[in-house]
Order: structure tokens, then C-alpha cells, then sequence
């Protein structure tokens, strides 16, 4: 089923997997699938619409979001291509090149959600803790050019997973244990020692993923802090309500990305279908709730995706 090349060992073709003995069920599986990736992208764009039309929206809090549902559907056009292939026409495999370009982009858009994540806490930290020099510190100028250090450092760590793919030889069936490629997966179908992929994989998340969490709780450490010396117990709500859509983004993204990181380094006795399950929430979830979660607790939006509403009917 599967070629070679004769001097690196290198398969032509890998095998993605759906869900394990349902294969029977993949037209009826497809199904949450397509209402996940209809309603991620109606979602995502219809905010990005909303702050694109609106010049009032265009404050550093709604330029940050516009970045973030930029990135959530980076995710979700990462996976797409794969998981209905599977799911709604039975086709599993997928070219060795086209394996390590998928893994890429999935996990180039995993680490820019981080680094957007953590620039929206710094966002949140000045409006409370400093409003007077909110203005000043978040100009347009330097919003960019935080989105171009999030975007470099999330190419430059990520770069090095396919490198580090490319140089290890396969010689077993080329069976992934999910719909699209991640490195983890990829990189234990190798029949040569991955120490160096499994060091750099955990650092890359140590120093991505474990260092932007860390400085969010530290900053929302100090932001409560400055909430409950408030002596106004509106505007000490007010002020908490203004966190509650990014600290839901918060727990939506690094729940499902912590659970999959410690399962697929240390679960060898956890079903693959929890695997399979646990995977799909780390993808699929943020991108779905992101947009719902904006839309409910942030006014303006609300406001005008209600305007939207009442005007078509």
C-alpha cells in the first residue's frame, strides 16, 4: 500500500483515520463536522465583517479580536481539506508532502492563537490597570507590529517540526490515528530514535504555549487585584465583564491543548478514541465558540449582529 524511497525511506502517501470501527458511519459523522466548519466561518467572518464596517470598532480590543478570528479560521481551513475527504467521500490518504504542509499550518495557526491570546491579556491589563494611557500605548502602528512578532515567532518555532520529519526514515504501515497531521502522530510511525522530535516538541510548547499561559495568569493576577480595589461595585462589574469574553477564550484554548499534549506524551493506555475526541476539541471548539462567546458579551457587536437580524427580516 505503501512506496518507498530507496535512499531515505521516505513514504509517498500516509493514512489518516477517522474514527475507529465507525467507518461504516463516516457520511453520518461528516455531518457535525460540517455544521462545526459552516458555523465557524459564518461565525468568524461575520465579526470580522462587523469591525471591518464599523470605524468605531476600530479600537486595539476589536483589532486583537479581528486577528484572533483570523487565526480561528486558519485552523479551521487547516483541517478542512482532510477531515471531509474522509468523512464525506472515503478518501484516507494524503501525500508525505502534503502531510508535513497541513502539520505546519495546523500547528502554526495552534501557536499564533496563543501569542493573539496573550497580546488581548496585555490588551485587557492596560484598559484596567492604566485607561488613561490605554490610547496611547495600543496605536495602530504598534498593534502591527505585535501581530508580526506573533506571526514570526510562531513561523520560527514551527519550521523546524517538518525539518525534523524530513530527516527521520519510516518503515512501518504509514497509519495516522487522526483525520490530519500532527507532529506527535507523524513522528511515531518512524522506525529511528525521535528523542530530538520529542525534545523539541515539548520545548516548543514549554516555551510557546507554557510561557504565554503563565504571563496571562500573572497579568490577570494583577488585573483583579486592581478590580477589587475598586470601591464602586458597579464599576468593579463593569470592569470584570470586560475580561469574561477573553478568559473564556482562554479556557476554550488551552484546556483542550493542555489535555492533548499530556495525553499524546504519557497516554499509552487511553483509548484512541479519547485521543481522536480530545484532538478534535482542541481544534474544532475554539474556532466555534470564539465568535458566539464575542458575540453575547461584547455589546457593540451584539448590538450590531441584532440590527443585521432585524434589517433581514
Amino acid at each position: 500500500m505503501t512506496d518507498f524511497n530507496s535512499t531515505n525511506f521516505q513514504p509517498t502517501m500516509f493514512q489518516l483515520a477517522g474514527f475507529p470501527g465507525l467507518e461504516a458511519a463516516n457520511h453520518w459523522i461528516s455531518i457535525p463536522f460540517c455544521v462545526f466548519y459552516i458555523t465557524a466561518i459564518v461565525g468568524n467572518c461575520t465579526v470580522l465583517c462587523i469591525i471591518w464596517a464599523d470605524r468605531h470598532l476600530h479600537q486595539p480590543m476589536y483589532l486583537f479580536l479581528c486577528m484572533l478570528s483570523v487565526n480561528d479560521l486558519g485552523v479551521m481551513l487547516s483541517t478542512l481539506p482532510t477531515v471531509l475527504s474522509i468523512f464525506c467521500f472515503d478518501v484516507t490518504d494524503i501525500a508525505f508532502d502534503a502531510c508535513l504542509t497541513q502539520m505546519f499550518f495546523i500547528h502554526f495557526f495552534s501557536n499564533m492563537g496563543s501569542g493573539i491570546l496573550l497580546a488581548m491579556s496585555f490588551d485587557r491589563f492596560v484598559a484596567i490597570r492604566d485607561p488613561l494611557r490605554y490610547a496611547a500605548i495600543f496605536t495602530n502602528p504598534r498593534i502591527v507590529r505585535i501581530w508580526l512578532a506573533i506571526v514570526v515567532r510562531s513561523f520560527s518555532v514551527v519550521l523546524p517540526l517538518p525539518i525534523l520529519i524530513k530527516r527521520l526514515p519510516f518503515c512501518r504501515a504509514e497509519v495516522l490515528s487522526h483525520a490530519y497531521c500532527l507532529h506527535p502522530d507523524v513522528m511515531r510511525l518512524a522506525c529511528a530514535d525521535i528523542t530530538v522530535n520529542n525534545i523539541y516538541g515539548l520545548c516548543a510548547v514549554l516555551f510557546v504555549f507554557g510561557i504565554d499561559l503563565l504571563i496571562i495568569v500573572i497579568s490577570y493576577i494583577l488585573i483583579m487585584t486592581t478590580i477589587f480595589s475598586i470601591a464602586s461595585g458597579g464599576q468593579r462589574l463593569k470592569a470584570l465583564n470586560t475580561c469574561v469574553s477573553h478568559v473564556c477564550a482562554v479556557l476554550i484554548f488551552y484546556i483542550p491543548m493542555i489535555t492533548v499534549s499530556v495525553i499524546h506524551r504519557y497516554g499509552e493506555n487511553v483509548p484512541p478514541l479519547v485521543h481522536i475526541l480530545m484532538s478534535s476539541a482542541y481544534l474544532f471548539v475554539p474556532p466555534v465558540i470564539n465568535p458566539m462567546v464575542y458575540s453575547i458579551k461584547t455589546k457593540e457587536i451584539r448590538k450590531r449582529i441584532l440590527k443585521i437580524m432585524l434589517e433581514l427580516r
